[in-house]
């Protein structure tokens, strides 16, 4: 997969293509719907991507709270997975953001990116303002000459599958809801990061992420499937993961600290992704360390159940 990330600057090898539009935050199954329309709608095109970066809801907002569930890295991944050839991710800034809906179908997909075909879901907004509208969007392809396909907003057994109802599953401590929406366990990924070495020395050492920028699941602990991405253990591993402040240990930035079962290695700087499976139980504060190590150890039994009879 290629990423793109200027639409002025782009070789004739890299237009062409038959995209799907959207933030694509999380990569529903929503989202893969409209990918494989892409790839039905143009099958001798390549397979696209047109996103922005940063979420235009952080450039209007920047002072919001957390709200993405995966970063630019992870979005991209889950994206090459399903065969995603070019990922356009154009830079949300001022210029993009003034555009008019005409000079967006005009300057960004026809000149700048030679798109085939656009596909878009049916609540799609775009140019200044969000003011153009999917019905303006096939008028300017039947104008200027691309398709258009409007998909119609997927729904699933508890209403319609989108990001928003996701991180509500998440915040409540549903991480199998978000799954079933998803199509795919809800994971963070990053690197491991240095830490305090508190659990290595109650016998269960961590692997610490950094959940900075990222909508944060409710805290606790949880039964989860880790992937190590690089290094010398690559692999996938399974694991109980604490997501929180520690509340044991004091005032602390939240963050994730996994313990993989029956592994032994130096995990820092190694790329992890983490999928949370069950939600075991809150954090809490205890009594003293022999307390908090008995419970560690009763986690660590229970996710192993939940995660052998996956």
């Amino acid at each position: 997969m290629r990423i793109l990330r200027d639409y002025q600057f782009v070789s004739p090898d890299d237009k062409g293509a038959s995209v799907a539009i959207g933030n694509f935050d999380g990569v529903h199954i929503g989202h893969q719907s409209v990918i494989d329309l892409a790839r039905k709608a143009a099958p001798d095109a390549p397979l696209g991507i047109l996103t922005f970066e940063p979420h235009p809801r952080s450039y209007f907002a920047p002072s919001a709270a957390p709200f993405r569930l995966t970063g630019p890295e992870a979005r991209a991944s889950r994206l090459e997975k399903l065969g995603v050839e070019r990922l356009y991710e154009l830079p949300f800034n001022a210029a993009l953001a003034s555009l008019s809906p005409r000079d967006f179908a005009q300057e960004v997909i026809v000149k700048g990116l030679g798109l085939t075909h656009v596909v878009v879901g049916a609540d799609f907004c775009f140019g200044k303002g969000r003011a153009g509208t999917t019905e303006e969007l096939k008028a300017f392809g039947d104008e200027l000459g691309f398709g258009v396909t409007v998909a119609p907003l997927l729904t699933g057994g508890d209403g319609q599958v989108s990001s928003t109802n996701i991180r509500n599953a998440l915040s409540e401590g549903r991480p199998r809801d978000a799954a079933a929406m998803l199509g795919h366990w809800h994971r963070i990924e990053g690197p491991v990061i240095g830490g305090e070495q508190r659990g290595r020395d109650l016998g269960y050492p961590t692997a610490n992420m950094s959940i900075e920028g990222l909508h944060p699941p409710k805290h606790g602990v949880y039964a989860v499937l880790v992937d190590v991405l690089d290094g010398p253990y690559k692999g996938m591993y399974h694991g109980a993961s604490s997501l929180g402040v520690r509340p044991m240990f004091g005032e602390n930035k939240a963050n994730l600290e996994t313990f993989l079962f029956d592994f032994s290695g130096d995990l820092y700087g190694a790329n992890l992704s983490v999928g949370l499976v069950e939600y075991l139980r809150p954090e809490q504060k205890f009594d003293g360390l022999d307390a908090l190590v008995a419970q560690m150890a009763a986690d660590c039994d229970k996710a192993r159940d939940i995660l052998a009879a996956l």
